[in-house]
This record gives C-alpha cells, sequence and structure tokens, in this order.
C-alpha cells in the first residue's frame, strides 16, 4: 500500500543497538569467568577469536559514554551465562555479577534503557562436555541461571530476551557450536536440543511472569519472509515449507504453545521427532509462559523453489543468511531483484517491511528488531575518518521501511542494529565490521583499539533525534 502521510514512530520508541557478550567483551578468562563453546570453538586461521574482540570488558564506561552521545534510547547486549555460573550451574560468581551490575547502572546513568539477552550462543562448555541442551538437566540449569539475573536485575532491566537465534542454532548447529563431536543422527539430536531450549524458554518467561517483575520478556529469533522463485504452485508450496521450518516452528511455540504442524510433519517424515516427556507440553502451554513482545533479528530475505528430487538440492557454503537446500523440501533459489553484500547476503529493506507484516499478522503482539545491519570492510583514513556511506544507506532504506510498517499497523517497540560498536564477527572475524563505532585493531593486531566515530554515527544520531523523520 501507498500512503499519502506516513505515521510517526511511537514517541517512546527505543532508538538503540546491539551486542552480543562472547563478540565484545573479551577478558575471556578474567574474574572467574569459565569457559564457554564460544570460547572452545574453531576459528578460521588468521580470523581474530574472542579472547580480546573489542574489550569492551575494559573499555565499558567509554563505550556507554559513546553511545549515550550518539543518542541511543535503549542498548542490547547479553550477559555470558559463564560469568555468572562459571560451571553453568552450582556457585555464583561474584565478580561477574558486579560487572553486569555495574554495566546496567552505567546504562541507566545516561537514561537509556538496558535491553538484556539471557543466552547468546555462548552455553558454558562444563555443561556441553555434559550433554549441553541433548542433557534435560541444562534446561533447570537455565531456569538456576535466569533466577539469579531476575534477582539481581530484575528491578532495573524492562526489556528481557530469552534465547538469541535459537532457531539458527538448530539450524547452523555444528557453526555454533551446540553440537558433540561423533554425533550419529545429528538432526535427530539437534531437534531434541531444540525440544529442550523451547522448554527452558518456557520456564524463563513463566518464571518471570511469576516474579510479577515490572517488565517485559520475549524470544529473539532470526526470522526473514521467505520468496518462491516463481509463481509455479511447486514454489510456493517450497516457500511455505521452508517458512514454517526456518520462522514458525519456534514463534508458534513460544506463543501458541504447539508444535507448527508443517514444520511437525516435517520432522516426522524424516524420523526427527522430539521425545516429548509427560508434563512437557503443559509446561510449553502454560498461559504465564506467553511472552509479552516479540524480538526479532533481520538481515535478508530468502528466495527459494521447489525440490529437484535429483541429489543438487542441497547447496554449498551456506550460512544463517544463506538458503541451503534440502532434498524433497526446497532448493535455493535466485532473486534478480535483489543487490548482494560483500557476504553474499541479499539486500532487501522491503522484505523488512513484510517481515514486521507476517509476524504482526501471525501473533498480534508488540515488535522490537534486535539486530539489522550491514558487514562490510570499512577503511580507517588519514584525520580518523571512515565514510560508510554504504552502511547509512543501508539503515536509512530499512528504516524507511519500518515506518511505512508502521503506517501498516505493527505495533513497533523500537530498533536496535547491529551493531553499536565494532566487534568480532561469528563466522568472519574483526574484518566484517557492523559498528557505528570504529575499534582500532585488525584480525591479529591489536593496536591501541581507540573508538572512532564513523560517519555513520552522526547519521543515526540525527535520525533517532529526529524521531526517524529526518533520514537524509
Amino acid at each position: 500500500m501507498h500512503y499519502k502521510k506516513l505515521k510517526e514512530f511511537r514517541s517512546d520508541f527505543l532508538w538503540g543497538a546491539s551486542t552480543s557478550a562472547y563478540q565484545v567483551e573479551g577478558a575471556w578468562n578474567e574474574d572467574g569467568k569459565g569457559l564457554s563453546v564460544m570460547d572452545m570453538g574453531h576459528h578460521p586461521e588468521g580470523l581474530a577469536d574472542f579472547k580480546v574482540t573489542s574489550d569492551h570488558y575494559h573499555h565499558y564506561k567509554e563505550d556507554i559514554a559513546l553511545l549515550h552521545e550518539l543518542g541511543l534510547k535503549a542498548y542490547r547486549f547479553s550477559i555470558a551465562w559463564t560469568r555468572i555460573f562459571p560451571e553453568g550451574t552450582g556457585k555464583v560468581n561474584e565478580k561477574g555479577l558486579e560487572f553486569y551490575r555495574n554495566l546496567i547502572d552505567e546504562i541507566l546513568k545516561y537514561g537509556m534503557e538496558p535491553i538484556v539477552t539471557q543466552y547468546h550462543f555462548d552455553l558454558p562448555y562444563a555443561l556441553h562436555l555434559k550433554g549441553g541442551w541433548s542433557n534435560r538437566a541444562t534446561i533447570d540449569a537455565y531456569a538456576e541461571y535466569v533466577k539469579v539475573l531476575y534477582d539481581n536485575f530484575g528491578d532495573r532491566v524492562k526489556y528481557w530476551l530469552t534465547i538469541n537465534e535459537q532457531n539458527m542454532m538448530i539450524l547452523h548447529g555444528a557453526a555454533l557450536g551446540i553440537v558433540a563431536p561423533g554425533t550419529e543422527n545429528i538432526e535427530k539430536e539437534i531437534y531434541q536440543q531444540n525440544h529442550h531450549m523451547l522448554l527452558a524458554q518456557a520456564k524463563a518467561i513463566t518464571l518471570y511472569h511469576e516474579m510479577k517483575l515490572p517488565g517485559k520478556i520475549g524470544p529473539a529469533p532470526n526470522i526473514t519472509t521467505i520468496y518462491p522463485e516463481t509463481c509455479n504452485p511447486d514454489d510456493v508450496i517450497a516457500a511455505m515449507n521452508w517458512t514454517s521450518i526456518r520462522n514458525w516452528l519456534y514463534l508458534d511455540m513460544c506463543v501458541f504453545g504447539r508444535y507448527n504442524s508443517i514444520a511437525w510433519s516435517y520432522l516426522e517424515k524424516r524420523g526427527w521427532t522430539p521425545a516429548i516427556e509427560e508434563g512437557d507440553m503443559a509446561i510449553l502451554g502454560h498461559s504465564l509462559a506467553k511472552p509479552d513482545f516479540i524480538a526479532f533479528n533481520y538481515y535478508s530475505t530468502a528466495t527459494v523453489a521447489a525440490s529437484r528430487n535429483d541429489g543438487s538440492d542441497k547447496a554449498a557454503g551456506a550460512d544463517q543468511q544463506i538458503v541451503s537446500g534440502e532434498e524433497g523440501v526446497y532448493r535455493q533459489g535466485e532473486n534478480p531483484n535483489l543487490k548482494l553484500t560483500s557476504f553474499g547476503w541479499t539486500v532487501d529493506p522491503q522484505g523488512f517491511r513484510s517481515t514486521l507484516r507476517e509476524i504482526n499478522d501471525r501473533y498480534n503482539l508488540p515488535l522490537l528488531v534486535t539486530e539489522n545491519g550491514l558487514g562490510e570492510y570499512d577503511k580507517l583514513e588519514e584525520g580518523d575518518i571512515v565514510n560508510d556511506d554504504y552502511r547509512i544507506n543501508y539503515l536509512r532504506e530499512h528504516i524507511e521501511q519500518a515506518r511505512l510498517a508502521v503506517t501498516d499497523g505493527v505495533d513497533l517497540l523500537g530498533y536496535c542494529p547491529w551493531s553499536a560498536i565494532d566487534l568480532v564477527s561469528t563466522h568472519q572475524g574483526f574484518g566484517k565490521r557492523y559498528g557505528f563505532i570504529y575499534v582500532n585493531r585488525e584480525e591479529n593486531d591489536l593496536k591501541d583499539m581507540r573508538r572512532i566515530k564513523k560517519k555513520s554515527f552522526g547519521w543515526y544520531n540525527k535520525v533517532i533525534g529526529s524521531n526517524g523523520t529526518d533520514l537524509e
């Protein structure tokens, strides 16, 4: 639809930006922190690991002051489970609590809202050695962990996210460190892990509501519109297949307390349905387990076509934003209407609007965008200048579409692009930069770690100051 006049973003719109603990904090083994699966994971040769990253752990006061100067109304970050429970459970690490207490206080000091992700890929390695999410004991360990977070920070944190991109952990489990080496039936195992994560999430949301804390809580999957390659009905069915498997499997359970029927049929056909114990569905369907809002990450859309069923459906080199394909279900399609980033991800601002509309129409809950951004090879020029006009253009086009979605009737709480500051990309090291703030280091040369404002910093400050009306 086209409009003569667009609605404004709400007056309390949460203009923010995002990071995650393992990608930005560094200090991987300081002050009692335990090891996570991300600390112990494989890093491609020549790329930065997660030991120092942006060293936010030691620079957090400087960084938060810069985010205030940027004009942020909110800062979305994650808490490292292993800073609170070095072994995943058992004795609480007071130094870890102290760090996040200080961080939250610093955010609040500047009038920003902390948006806290409880779990962002970094499962404690000690739990991983005991089976990780395959072990039902991890459900209780997660519940124990979030109870400590609520007890310590629940009075000051008003927005909580449970599990970041659970769907990406399931669809790309080997890449994100949740599949144990030697696992024979990886898919069967990973959908059992998914069931346990869904239970853990339901318990976390239920507990939050039982404690009557003064805030809101919701999931944070990666959701995107899936296009059929053509109007051929077989391509349309393939797009519906992938939409249910990639998107609705996770949100249907969180919001409705049931497995998505198409996704469940897919699991049944392959023999991958999880073992569901007595009482599980009561936990998942509990009235207090329903989220208050849905947070989601969006980078690009996907295009799929009908399976050829000839062994050629699975694509090589797929990642979280590149379709992999699966025999008898769907295959990667081509979309000639979209350009690609330097890393092969499609750029589709209008797909952002359609994704917002789809989630809104299906679940009728407020939405919060917790990641959206452009990773590029930023260049530091003489005079401490970073001309990232490509990032400005990307974000401008997406914010324009977000405002159109608001005019369409979407209840949008806020927009937190990835990322607040340069950090280590999960797969592409420090060369793939997303931040409004440049960190002066390279893959294997820490240099002086200076914080340098990019061109996009001043632009986003102006956008926030105008509540999204001045995008030039």
